[in-house]
């Protein structure tokens, strides 16, 4: 392992220090104080300087995201806000911009992107024949159930592995599993995410997921750029013609900018993953993001570049921005029978230094080019 520019083994690591937590470790903290009072959390921390914060009871998402005391997550001025404080049908199903804040807030269990009244006949509840979702769904104010938080030793290496899992479930309706596993090396600068979803339930039951990850300053500013091959693009919000904000190179923060989202067209390595980074614009720091492109297809790059919400999300999802109705009507929506399941691998990397960011772009530009 590599210790602040020392090549070590575990052993040579314990007879330097009585407890490896003074290099790298985990702790476990309840947060106190205003609307954050009452969430527990995991803190993981590397000797390359990674630091995170897993929010046990915000379904186990990222919240602070470091790298030698910067930040690259972003924060939304929401807080991580107790789940009992959520207003999950308030403001037509848009309350949930009340709740996302962190590096990761994902969505679903059942639902993804805005809100829609589906049919829930299959439920066989006859006072329920339709169900109303908010968006990106009821997931992120749920909290999960610690089942593993520890250092892992295995020959010349460790990890912090710490797992999860967080159920959503109703009386005539839903019973579905995340299952979540999160790694970092101790000596690392990249987070592994392993997600499972299951269906616990015997009724038939929809499933969408989607990742919203969350990327502030200064890892966004003028001049970043986002990365990635790119075959066309699938969709855009009106405020993309109206504004004119580029999709590949950021702005600094303008006031009363709408956000601007675009559903990317995205092509997959060999490996069957897809890449994406962000890179600043001296080339100094950046983010690398990769993920199965078999269980989550689609990408969207949602560019808030508002004074005081200044933030860049990419999201990898298992549907397009159409919804939930159209991933009905046209029949790509996944349906779990009781048992079955959906995996989920993606990992986030920090980019430190010239050499780093080149070797991403190259990675990248060696599966496509983009518009």
């Amino acid at each position: 392992m590599k210790i602040f520019g020392n090549d070590l083994t575990p052993t040579e690591l314990r007879r330097r220090t009585g407890d490896t937590a003074s290099v790298a470790g985990i702790r476990h903290v309840v947060l106190d104080n205003g609307v954050e009072r009452g969430v527990r959390a995991i803190q993981l921390r590397t000797a390359a300087g990674l630091e995170l914060e897993l929010l046990v009871d915000r379904a186990f998402d990222i919240g602070d995201a470091r790298f030698k005391g910067v930040p690259f997550g972003w924060r939304s001025g929401n807080g991580y806000r107790h789940p009992g404080l959520h207003e999950n049908a308030d403001e037509d199903g848009l309350s949930w911009l009340r709740a996302i804040d962190g590096l990761l807030v994902s969505g679903g269990l059942d639902h993804t992107l805005f809100g829609a009244e589906v049919d829930a006949s299959h439920y066989r509840y006859p006072p329920k024949q339709t169900i109303k979702h908010g968006l990106h769904g009821r997931l992120t104010s749920i909290p999960g159930r610690l089942i593993e938080a520890a250092e892992v030793w295995d020959g010349e290496s460790a990890v912090l592995r710490v797992k999860a899992e967080v159920i959503q479930a109703t009386a005539f309706g839903e019973h579905l599993r995340l299952t979540r596993t999160v790694e970092v090396d101790v000596d690392g600068t990249e987070i592994r995410l392993h997600d499972v979803v299951d269906n616990l339930g015997f009724e038939r039951t929809p499933h969408m997921f989607l990742y919203h990850l969350n990327f502030g300053w200064p890892y966004v500013d003028e001049g970043t750029e986002f990365v990635a091959p790119i075959a066309g693009h699938l969709w855009q919000s009106d405020s993309v013609a109206e504004q004119g904000a580029s999709y590949r190179y950021l702005t600094e923060p303008q006031r009363g900018f709408v956000e601007q989202v675009t559903e990317h067209e995205l092509v997959a390595g060999g490996d069957g993953m897809h890449r994406v980074a962000l890179i600043a614009g001296d080339g100094g720091r950046g983010i690398e993001l990769s993920w199965d492109s078999a269980t989550m297809p689609h990408f969207f790059e949602w560019q808030n570049l508002r004074d005081g919400a200044y933030a860049v999300g990419l999201e990898p999802s298992t549907n397009h921005v159409e919804g939930e109705l159209a991933a009905r009507e046209n029949g790509t929506i996944a349906w779990l029978e009781h048992g079955e399941s959906r995996e989920y691998r993606s990992s986030i990397r920090v980019l430190e230094g010239a050499d780093e960011t080149t070797g991403a772009r190259e990675r990248i530009r060696a599966i496509g080019d983009q518009p």
